[in-house]
């Protein structure tokens, strides 16, 4: 059985902020549409605490390394 190892990174050239939802769609292979249209739905019936959830992913994670 192949084991490939997925890593996640920031996908900085297709970011509007910080590349956080642009880099959980292509991690979970999904449309980043559907991700970011996720995101803002759950920081509304969330009171917000998404955003700082954001911000933490945004600062710790890294940038894809060039390949």
């Amino acid at each position: 059985m192949n084991s490939v190892s997925r890593s996640f990174y920031l996908d900085k050239p297709n970011a509007k902020l910080m590349g956080v939802c642009s880099g959980i769609a292509r991690y979970f292979n999904v449309d980043v549409t559907l991700v970011r249209v996720g995101f803002v739905v759950g920081t509304l019936l969330g009171a917000g605490s998404l955003l700082l959830v954001y911000l933490v992913i945004g600062l710790v994670a890294g940038s894809q390394p060039n390949s």
